[in-house]
């Protein structure tokens, strides 16, 4: 990817004065899915990226988080008390360095960490990305939490992005998402994907995060796959 940084490069630069930003979804990054449901709640954290503040939807309670919470609790007839930590633009070294610290002393049954997209674009390289990323996972393992991977997200579908750049960060991220598979191996975690569909219908109007229906398709994907990790009365 190296030679490939000339090309690159001023694209995204370009691509980024010129896109249309999205501020973080407004509300609060906690609550309860489920409340008034009988059993143990199962406690959830998703940690990353831009889809875990909201970027594309008005409000945290149709993102990412929030919305996995409650189809997690549709699926085990149990609370699902969620917590929502991201940062937009960050990395997942980033986040090793700033967000892991606020949370780690919190206890979690699950874990899902959102990371990807960010260190495609900032071209960072394997080592530190699978560094950074087992850091996390080891440090989630060892409070007794289970931990799941979402896939990095195929970039060349990002309709935002020049068509040159989308097939170079598509390459990219599909070495990342590679590396990925190999690092859930070493630490004892999980990696997910959720096919969907990347149509005008699932993305918000910057053309690159997700819309309201982006984010529930995804998290009841999500869900779905979780299923063996979690038990009803767990």
């Amino acid at each position: 990817m190296a030679v490939l940084s000339p090309i690159a490069l001023p694209l995204a630069l370009h691509t980024r004065r010129n896109a249309l930003r999205l501020a973080p979804a407004a509300g609060e990054p906690s609550g309860v899915a489920g409340e008034s449901l009988s059993g143990q709640p199962l406690r959830l954290l998703v940690l990353g990226e831009s889809p875990v503040v909201g970027v594309g939807v008005d409000q945290l309670q149709l993102a990412l988080a929030a919305q996995l919470a409650e189809a997690l609790t549709a699926h085990l007839k149990r609370p699902v008390v969620w917590l929502a930590c991201g940062e937009n633009g960050i990395t997942a070294t980033q986040a090793k360095d700033r967000l892991l610290p606020s949370v780690l002393e919190q206890p979690f049954d699950l874990v899902v960490l959102v990371f990807g997209v960010n260190d495609t674009t900032h071209l960072t390289s394997l080592a530190r990305w699978q560094a950074s990323l087992v850091a996390m996972a080891q440090a989630f393992k060892a409070k007794g939490a289970r931990v799941v991977f979402s896939a990095v997200p195929p970039l060349q579908h990002f309709a935002a992005l020049p068509r040159l750049l989308r097939q170079l960060l598509g390459m990219r991220a599909a070495l990342l998402d590679r590396r990925l598979r190999q690092l859930v191996q070493q630490v004892g975690a999980e990696r997910h994907a959720v096919a969907l569909e990347f149509s005008a219908d699932y993305l918000a109007r910057d053309g690159y995060h997700p819309s309201a229906l982006g984010y529930r398709v995804c998290a009841e994907g999500l869900a779905l796959s979780l299923m063996p990790l979690v038990r009803p009365e767990s």
